[in-house]
């Protein structure tokens, strides 16, 4: 379908920007992105915290619901193209998902691009996982109904922090949200990824900035911790719901992971928001679909931890 007008504003505006993969400060120019507008539900309280990581100090901020508790907790992974983003990039993004699925939210500052290298985002957010789970009663979440969540890169590390916590020990995870989620290494690609190669926020040349910038080695490229996608076997994992964009170079290779997850015997909800773009979870109140988007992702949430 065309592309929704309040996407194509939203895209107009940003025209004269440079590209992200052209700047040396392209964390400084995705941070002061913002509009007039934005959904933004209140919460009950929202606390900054350091937790001792892999590499050292390792940020938190988690987000508490309205109500009476315990809660489910989720662990959500921002995205970033694994080089920028921050907790204040997904602020809005964490207060929406907290208010509208009634969960704890513990948002993670893992390292990034090119300072650290692959494999240190994934892991962060094992560790922060398996910290957030520990820690559940003092967060006034139940460990019993934890779930990971993350948008584009963010959606690779949470698919990567579910394959290692099967394979490696860790919590009982419920279910993981991947919204339009990093799952393979741009070479050799999708059909999307040449279909939405420019234009639509989101380039081909960006991913292959992002991918250059994370792999210190491009054999790492096969590794399943690093596309998922690559992983020889799905099965055992928590159950999915996948967002996926029309207009998104990863669309292809979202809706592939949830092929395979199917095909694993994991249960898994795949939805193609059509006529928008990568990146869309960033607007809801301007963008209607992103807002309808976010109400349904909460409403999987609810049903899979019992809310």
């Amino acid at each position: 379908m065309p592309i929704d007008p309040q996407i194509r504003m939203l895209l107009d505006l940003g025209a004269a920007l440079p590209p992200l993969h052209t700047l040396t400060v392209a964390r400084a120019q995705y941070a002061a992105r913002d509009f007039p507008g934005l959904r933004t539900p209140e919460v009950a309280r929202v606390v900054n915290r350091d937790i001792q990581g892999p590499g050292g100090r390792l940020a938190l901020r988690i987000y508490t619901p309205l109500g009476l508790g315990p809660f489910p907790l989720m662990v959500f992974f921002h995205g970033s193209g694994f080089v920028v983003c921050s907790l204040d990039t997904h602020d809005r993004m964490c207060r929406n998902l907290c208010a509208g699925s009634a969960c704890v939210v513990v948002s993670v500052d893992y390292r990034l691009a090119p300072e650290a290298k692959f494999p240190a985002a994934t892991d962060d957010c094992l560790a922060a996982t398996r910290w957030a789970a520990a820690h559940a009663a003092a967060l006034g979440a139940d460990p019993g109904r934890v779930l990971v969540a993350g948008d584009s890169a963010g959606g690779n590390l949470a698919t990567v922090t579910a394959l290692r916590i099967r394979d490696e020990g860790g919590p009982n995870l419920l279910g993981q949200l991947l919204i339009y989620p990093v799952t393979d290494h741009y070479d050799p690609g999708t059909p999307s990824m040449i279909e939405n190669a420019d234009g639509y926020g989101l380039t081909r040349a960006g991913m292959i900035w992002f991918w250059d910038h994370y792999l210190a080695d491009r054999r790492d490229a096969a590794h399943p911790h690093a596309s998922p996608l690559r992983a020889a076997d799905l099965s055992g994992l928590p159950q999915a719901l996948v967002i996926t964009a029309e207009y998104d170079p990863l669309r292809d290779e979202g809706e592939y992971y949830a092929d395979r997850l199917r095909q694993a015997g994991v249960a898994t909800a795949l939805n193609r928001w059509d006529g928008v773009n990568h990146g869309f979870f960033f607007w809801p109140g301007v963008v209607d679909k992103a807002s309808a988007a976010i109400d349904e992702a909460c409403a999987w949430v609810r049903s899979v931890v019992g809310r």
